[in-house]
């Protein structure tokens, strides 16, 4: 099988698009090394680091025609490459249904609010019909959550939809090294939608009564405002892995209070670090902690916060039951879960 990768996530610097298309892309590689993956755009990205030789890139549009990427472009690439699908890893798939297709839909923030995304317009607009034509040939979601609401939103048949979990990097591993302070830990693109400000508020009102620092650590959005600058917090912008996994290992405890998700793999990761955690009570990031974080309502971060602060035994105990919790995923298992998809969405296309 030779698939093509939609590559447009790969020209963020960081996010949970970007990652989902870098580790899927090079676990499809390492999984199925007879077969051929090419990561394709219209736009300059980045390779994933320690591609196989089976990933690699196309080549970006060589005419005005192939400028009209959706239209006409990326097919043009598919058929020069001999591609047999296509993976849209970003809420879209070409427009003409000249192959086999599987379009992995995040999330339905862009419907649910438009204040999370104001610059999802396209994907508004676009990524419904080409579900409801069945222009997309298998639909993906990251969690068994979001695979329910898309069902109920977009009326999909439920044999034409499948959950593929994801995973955290191999990179994030409890690390040993201290900061020099004591601090909570958030991690994540810096969106309306993750709540941050409810974050500030709670770690405000500790340290009234605590010498406890606030990082932040991730790329802030454009429609997010920025923080004026206060002691103890600290808006570290985007970090390395190797820095993050640090992070996530010192912290007293890894505070996501997202109003709503697709997955939360900052979660997974935290967990997969060893930290403590303590999140919002959204369905899929539920679905992702099982029993293995702290849930709760904004109100409340405050007092769950504090509660870790004042027992440390307890928050090391959480600590250990993200670790188990976080083993039982891996990238390897998405591909092979993504592969079947793909198998599907070919036996499909060749009923049609």
């Amino acid at each position: 099988m030779r698939v093509a990768l939609d590559a447009t996530p790969l020209t963020l610097s960081s996010g949970g698009l970007a990652r989902y298309t870098a580790e899927l892309a090079r676990a499809l590689a390492a999984e199925y090394e007879r077969n051929d993956f090419f990561l394709l755009s219209d736009q300059r990205f980045t390779m994933p680091a320690g591609n196989r030789a089976n990933l690699r890139s196309g080549r970006s549009p060589q005419s005005a025609l192939d400028r009209k990427w959706w239209l006409w472009g990326l097919d043009r690439e598919m058929d020069r490459l001999g591609c047999d699908l296509f993976h849209g890893t970003n809420f879209e798939v070409p427009y003409l249904a000249r192959r086999p297709s599987v379009l992995t839909l995040h999330d339905l923030s862009p419907w649910i609010n438009r204040e999370w995304h104001h610059g999802a317009e396209r994907v508004r607009r676009r990524t419904p019909w080409l579900i409801g034509l069945g222009i997309a040939t298998m639909i993906v979601t990251v969690s068994d959550a979001v695979r329910k609401q898309a069902i109920d939103y977009f009326g999909i048949a439920p044999g034409r939809i499948a959950a593929v979990p994801l995973a955290a990097s191999e990179i994030f591993r409890p690390v040993h090294e201290s900061v020099g302070r004591r601090y909570f830990l958030f991690a994540g693109t810096l969106e309306p939608r993750k709540n941050v400000p409810a974050l500030i508020a709670a770690w405000r009102a500790l340290r009234r009564d605590w010498d406890v620092d606030l990082i932040l650590a991730g790329r802030r959005r454009e429609d997010f405002p920025e923080f004026a600058p206060e002691p103890g917090l600290h808006v570290a912008g985007e970090v390395s892995d190797e820095d993050l996994a640090v992070l996530y290992s010192g912290a007293i405890a890894f505070v996501y209070p997202s109003l709503y998700e697709g997955f939360g793999l900052p979660v997974l990761e935290a967990m997969q670090c060893g930290a403590c955690v303590i999140t919002s009570r959204d369905p899929a990031i539920a679905e992702v902690v099982g029993g293995a974080a702290i849930r709760c309502d904004p109100p409340d971060l405050y007092e769950a916060m504090r509660a870790v602060l004042m027992n440390p035994e307890w928050a090391e105990e959480w600590g250990r039951r993200g670790l188990q919790r976080a083993s039982e995923y891996s990238w390897a298992r998405t591909a092979r879960r993504t592969r079947e998809v793909y198998d599907e969405a070919q036996q499909r296309f060749a009923w049609c």
